[in-house]
């Protein structure tokens, strides 16, 4: 891909989104970064001027959930570099809870940021991918690969996800469009500091699941305190974009590799069974 491609990435006020932007940009891309809340953008472009790929990169406000959102800021692209050569859905959002004790409506709202909202995107961008021979690279997680106790709605989006884009690609390729997923384990960002966890809150309402929950809480604490930072979950990001023709899964270290290959040889589930029953005790 050429400095003249032009790639529109979501969710980048901070973590794998932030580093893939500045990333693109230093690879010779042309980077719409985009983000929900563009008073957020401040850090983006402090590591975009560090860099020295400010000019590469263009700030712009977009709200995976909110169709109407996607297609203004789409046409402002088209209609300011005249094409898309690639987009990066990376917008997200995480949630730690299960079903009983919390209801439907986690449920629906992680559903519809992690998986409606890259549908919609993707959507939306594919004509324009179309005339381009472009790509889609999708930022989904180890989570869409093995389920995780207490990440039930998370999981089940990054899930739904992979099947949209494992069923999507071998149509899109026969018009020229590549689809990649990109799988990250632990990151060291932001999107943990998010989620504002309250545990002391969390285990008082969980119940008869607060032993389960607490040991999961003390599991994932551990692992993110040894995860990879956003630059080195950003770097396949990258990787799909100027290969010649990335693949269609890749994960972002080695950890991540033998994580989900334990799922994808794991064929009547006993072993992720056994391995993630281990996290809650």
């Amino acid at each position: 891909m050429t400095a003249e491609r032009t790639v529109l990435i979501t969710g980048t006020s901070s973590g794998i989104g932030l580093a893939a932007a500045v990333g693109a940009a230093r690879a010779g891309l042309r980077v719409v970064a985009t983000m929900r809340d563009t008073a957020k953008a401040g850090p983006l472009r402090e590591a975009a001027a560090e860099a020295r790929v400010a000019d590469r990169v263009a700030v712009k406000r977009l709200d995976v959930v909110d169709a109407g959102s996607v297609m203004a800021c789409l046409g402002e692209v088209i209609d300011e570099y005249g094409r898309l050569d690639a987009l990066v859905n990376n917008a997200g959002a995480g949630y730690v809870g299960t079903v009983e004790q919390d209801g439907m409506d986690p449920v629906r709202a992680t559903m519809e940021v992690n998986f409606f909202g890259v549908v919609e995107a993707t959507r939306a961008a594919l004509p324009h991918l179309r005339a381009s021979q472009g790509r889609v690279i999708t930022v989904t997680s180890v989570g869409g690969v093995v389920g995780q106790p207490f990440n039930e709605a998370y999981c089940a989006a990054k899930f739904a996800v992979e099947g949209f884009m494992e069923s999507l690609a071998p149509v899109a390729a026969t018009l020229g469009v590549h689809v990649t997923v990109v799988e990250p384990g632990a990151v060291a960002s932001e999107f943990v500091a998010s989620q504002e966890l309250d545990v002391p809150a969390l285990l008082e309402a969980a119940g008869p699941y607060a032993p389960a929950l607490r040991a999961y809480i003390e599991r994932a604490t551990k692992t993110f305190t040894s995860a990879q930072t956003p630059d080195e979950a950003a770097a396949p990001v990258i990787a799909a974009l100027t290969a010649d023709r990335p693949p269609f899964r890749v994960q972002t270290s080695d950890w991540a590799r033998d994580f989900t290959g334990t799922k994808l040889a794991d064929l009547d589930g006993s072993a992720v069974q056994s391995l993630t029953g281990s996290w809650v005790g």
